[in-house]
């Protein structure tokens, strides 16, 4: 249609001088500017003036036209399907003239506004769109061509999912051999496009890819060793997601690949080196790696240890050896936190007791993968070449040594600090997968390191302190004046030093130790405590925040053992202050509230003078923010969602209150509503509050049940309703939770056994359930029938086998004790329900160590009871299946 639609010179003025008023660096005129222009979208021609100015106004400077197209583009994201028909034709028709326009500024933003009409699902109305843009990729014009290809590319970015379905008719089965025709063009931006465009598919591998596949494969060795550095990166990238996804294409040439990647890793273009450098992290996760770069380690190693190399730019950024401990944070430094929500895990077979977070063992990670921001935040080639060792080491283990080490001898010893900084990244890459073949090297290596920790350089100082975390399991199973009481005060110095990047590294690593050490570290806790709390008074925001989780671990890490009163008198005065002078909607509480939480649980009766208005508050910003949910429910044009994390942290450090205090919080419970609160909790539709709600209901039953039971009969059906495994860990406390219930309301909880035991059990046999929830279901069921044994052992068969080869691997604890008794209680009522799967029980008795003698007393009855019922010969029969050492444990123990 012929749009006559002519702006309002007086309009057209104002517009044009807010949109060059909008690029004034002032942030205030930016915000006045950014109002008028958002109160414009009031009228409905003010998209036409947008488009008007960019496409029309070629005299106009190019930032002001380019503006009012990205302010056009966002219009179209947030409101495109309100747009009149004939503004929307207007806007592509004006739109696809932009594509050809001489400023390539103009020509971006306009593909960048295509782009986003087309992904607003409006590909299938605008059918002319694509031949439009690949008759122009033809052109003469090399403005023309390259807006068009350019365009194409955002397009296949944006909608590569409507590019695929059907609804388009196969678009691809033109597109991707025209795309391959120009990986060979003259100009380097059109190959660079061309490649993109192909590397937007090969994920998703479309049909119309797969059968040219071979094709693209040549036309990418074609221009492999092209003179542009963005060819080359799209052709290393290109390989890269080929190798994840059709390796099996890329076999018969790896060999001439791996050349290529050892040789573009080096890449004088560090964009290009970190595209090369990721198709060795790639490779490891494929099972062809070993033999693949087998031949090529001596090569390949070199290769990454010079990748560790900080570059020029990043010493420059990180401004490495100032003194800046007394310097305060900036916002912008300190990075977005997430809390650990609270999830209960059993005490398993040699490892240490945990508190765990997330999605049980699932979301634990063994190292946070600390190689990946380890030092600045953008993902950057010392980053990758670190990564990819790390990968390596746990492909070829020992085997990458030869290679390594000496490698690393030479680098370490370096008068150029770059490259011994580099090396000592490299230890701490490598320690996890070549651990075992490290071992004989580090009583040489750790003291080295140690030593390191005073080194001139910041940059040194803070890998350092990383790397010795790595090895941290070693240094604590040697005699402590070997390595760990120097290792000790070098971390505990390095933690007060005077750069803030080497604080937060120290700290780290001290938390790690921490966990490594364990209650190995209660003789020296006078010490430890009085650095961090001389630190506490040093730090500025960010660290403040690895502080408070270095305390805390500290807290989980020697337990009770920090209930002493020169302890409590070092500790919790600053903790307190701290605690007072945080505001309630402050997201610095978050950390505080974990750290107190640990605290709270290890101190115990220690805790007793400071929990009443710690107690308090919790209650108030639990009512707090489910009053705000309330209003936004309600009235969401007035109220926005409130952040759910102040009521999550709030539940577990209440759930850390309970579980130290135990009956001492009785008289702060019957003071308050919590328990009303805790049941509005626990129908939260996010499951997080759900997760932190169960493990508190579970902690209070234990500790006051008295107020608990009057709200079992509201309680216990929610709970029900929450055993869906779905939701891992809301599942797993709602698990452990019934269990606490069932042990406090004995024979009454028959009352409620329709709501969960036919869901636990399902659970228990549920492929591919995780350990923890196995874990905690196992010990449930158990628990229902010791109260309930009438009701459950009819159904013992249903779950024996699971529930014997789960709790095997706990350690011996009040939990796995009730659990046994219960099954038992069960087996006595129903002999023939365990029966098919004996040998598991009587393998499940052998995994405790030293039962309660009563409980002891009740495996013998059984064990007899069972040999007498098939005689001595059919015992005997039964017994040779054993394996021997479960034989000589139950003759040893059992007399059977």
């Amino acid at each position: 249609m012929a749009f006559t639609w002519q702006p309002d010179p007086n309009g057209l003025n104002q517009i044009v001088q807010l949109l060059r008023e909008s690029q004034n660096p002032d942030t205030a005129t930016q915000r006045a500017v950014e109002q008028k222009l958002e109160a414009l979208n009031q009228y409905p021609d003010f998209n036409n003036y947008l488009i008007f100015v960019f496409t029309k106004m070629k005299r106009e400077d190019e930032p002001t036209r380019s503006i009012a197209g990205l302010i056009l583009k966002n219009n179209v994201k947030m409101y495109y399907a309100s747009f009149p028909r004939e503004i929307k034709t207007f806007i592509k028709q004006e739109a696809m003239q932009a594509v050809a326009d001489p400023s390539p500024l103009i020509r971006a933003t306009a593909g960048t506004l295509i782009s986003t009409i087309a992904m607003r699902g409006d590909l299938v109305q605008w059918q002319e769109l694509l031949p439009t843009l690949c008759g122009l990729i033809e052109s003469n014009s090399p403005e023309a061509a390259e807006g068009a290809f350019s365009t194409l590319h955002k397009i296949c970015e944006d909608c590569s999912d409507q590019l695929e379905s059907n609804a388009l008719n196969g678009p691809l089965n033109v597109l991707i051999p025209k795309f391959l025709h120009f990986f060979n063009h003259s100009s380097p931006s059109i190959r660079s496009h061309a490649i993109a465009c192909v590397n937007q598919f090969i994920m998703s591998q479309p049909s119309a890819l797969v059968d040219n596949m071979g094709h693209f494969i040549q036309a990418l060795f074609a221009v492999a060793g092209d003179t542009d550095t963005e060819v080359r990166k799209n052709v290393c990238r290109a390989l890269v997601m080929l190798l994840e996804v059709r390796s099996s294409d890329l076999i018969p040439h790896m060999n001439s690949i791996v050349e290529y990647m050892l040789v573009h890793t080096q890449d004088s273009n560090d964009v290009v080196a970190l595209e090369a450098c990721e198709f060795w992290l790639t490779l490891a996760e494929q099972s062809i790696c070993v033999d693949a770069l087998a031949p090529y380690l001596d090569r390949l190693v070199p290769v990454l240890l010079n990748g560790m190399h900080y570059s020029e730019i990043d010493i420059v950024l990180l401004k490495a050896d100032i003194v800046d401990q007394h310097v305060p944070d900036r916002d912008s430094d300190i990075r977005p936190r997430f809390h650990k929500v609270k999830t209960h895990i059993a005490d398993q077979q040699g490892q240490p007791d945990a508190g765990g977070s997330g999605d049980g063992e699932e979301s634990d990670s063994e190292d946070e993968d600390e190689i990946r921001k380890e030092a600045l935040s953008d993902w950057n080639l010392r980053k990758c070449s670190a990564a990819a060792l790390d990968v390596l080491s746990n492909v070829f283990h020992h085997t990458l040594l030869p290679v390594l080490l000496p490698l690393l001898k030479q680098n370490l010893s370096s008068s150029d600090w770059l490259v011994k900084e580099s090396a000592i990244l490299a230890l701490g890459a490598v320690s996890e997968g070549c651990m075992d073949g490290m071992v004989q090297h580090l009583p040489e290596l750790v003291p080295f390191l140690i030593s390191c920790l005073g080194d001139s350089k910041a940059l040194v100082r803070s890998i350092t302190c990383w790397t010795l975390s790595r090895y941290a399991h070693w240094i604590v199973g040697q005699p402590h004046d070997l390595y760990l009481q120097k290792l000790m005060t070098e971390l505990l110095g390095r933690i007060l030093d005077p750069n803030k990047r080497v604080q937060e590294a120290a700290c780290s690593a001290f938390a790690t130790l921490e966990e490594e050490a364990c209650t190995e570290l209660v003789p020296y806790l006078g010490g430890i405590l009085q650095v961090l709390m001389i630190a506490f008074k040093q730090y500025q925001a960010k660290n403040l925040l690895i502080l408070y989780d270095a305390i805390g671990t500290l807290a989980d890490s020697v337990g009770n053992h920090l209930n002493k009163e020169e302890y409590i008198r070092l500790l919790m005065p600053p903790l307190i202050e701290k605690w007072s002078v945080l505001k309630d909607e402050d997201k610095d509480l978050f950390p505080l509230l974990e750290c107190l939480s640990s605290v709270a649980t290890a101190l115990q009766s220690g805790f007793l003078p400071y929990c009443g208005p710690v107690f308090q508050r919790c209650v108030f910003l639990i009512q707090q923010t489910l009053h705000q949910t309330q209003l936004a429910l309600s009235t969401p044009e007035h109220y926005a969602t409130p952040d759910k994390e102040f009521m999550i942290v709030a539940l577990d450090l209440l759930s850390g209150l309970a579980e130290g205090l135990g009956t001492h919080i009785e008289p702060l419970v019957a003071q308050s509503n919590i328990l009303t609160l805790l049941f509005q909790c626990m129908q939260d539709s996010m499951p997080e509050v759900r997760q932190s709600s169960f493990a508190l209901l579970g902690d209070l039953t234990k500790a006051c049940f008295n107020h608990v039971r009057q709200c079992v009969v509201d309680f216990l059906p929610v709970l029900g309703r929450n055993l869906n495994p779905e939701f891992i860990s809301v599942c797993n406390n709602a698990t452990w939770a019934i269990g606490e219930l069932s042990l406090q309301l004995g024979s009454g909880m028959k009352a409620y056994l329709s709501l969960v035991l036919h869901q636990l059990i399902e659970n228990i046999n549920r492929p591919g359930t995780p350990k923890t929830l196995l874990e905690n279901t196992a010990i449930t069921i158990g628990r229902l029938g010791l109260v309930c044994p009438e009701d459950v052992a009819p159904f013992l068969q249903t779950f024996i086998y699971q529930w014997c080869s789960t709790l095997r691997n706990i350690r011996d604890n009040e939990e796995k004790d009730s659990a046994f008794r219960g099954v038992c209680a069960m087996i006595s009522l129903n002999p023939s329900g365990v029966l098919q799967h004996f040998m598991f029980f009587c393998d499940a008795i052998a995994s405790w160590s030293s039962p309660k003698e009563d409980l002891r007393q009740t495996f013998h009855k059984i064990l007899h009871g069972f040999k007498s019922e098939v005689g001595a010969d059919n015992w005997k029969a039964f017994a040779d299946q054993f394996p021997q050492a479960l034989k000589e444990k139950l003759a040893a123990t059992y007399q059977v």
